[in-house]
C-alpha cells in the first residue's frame, strides 16, 4: 500500500531537519510552519532550547489573521528579519520542515534575506 500524505510529510521533515543539524555550526534555526489558513516562523536556538524571535499571521498587528498567501508570507519574512536582528541574530539556517521550497515558503525566505538574515 502506498504511503499516506502525512507519512510522506513526516519523513521529508525529518530528512530535511537531520541534514540541517549536521551543517548548523551553532547557528539558530529559522523554522517555518504553514497551515491552510496561517503561516508562522520562529528563530530557535536548539542549544539552549529557546525561541529567540517569532512572527505569525495570527498576530493582530499585521492585520493578516486567516490569510495564507504569498503577500502575507513576504510580510512575515520581513518581520522575522527585523525581530531576529533586534535579538542579535545575523545568520540562521532555514528549516522548511516538510514543506516544499516554492510559493509561500520561498516568498518568506526571500523577504527574510532582503531583511538582512543570512542563510
Amino acid at each position: 500500500m502506498a504511503n499516506s500524505k502525512r507519512d510522506l510529510f513526516r519523513s521529508r521533515r525529518m530528512r530535511v531537519r537531520s541534514k540541517l543539524r549536521k551543517m548548523a555550526d551553532g547557528r539558530p534555526r529559522l523554522s517555518v510552519h504553514r497551515s491552510s489558513k496561517n503561516i508562522s516562523v520562529q528563530v530557535i536556538d536548539d542549544a539552549q532550547g529557546k525561541t529567540l524571535a517569532s512572527a505569525s499571521t495570527l498576530e493582530k498587528d499585521f492585520g493578516l489573521v486567516g490569510k495564507n498567501n504569498i503577500e502575507a508570507a513576504a510580510k512575515i519574512g520581513s518581520a522575522i528579519a527585523e525581530r531576529a536582528k533586534a535579538a542579535g541574530v545575523e545568520a540562521v539556517y532555514f528549516d522548511r520542515g516538510g514543506f516544499l521550497f516554492h510559493g509561500k515558503v520561498k516568498a518568506l525566505a526571500d523577504a527574510a534575506r532582503e531583511g538582512g538574515l543570512k542563510f
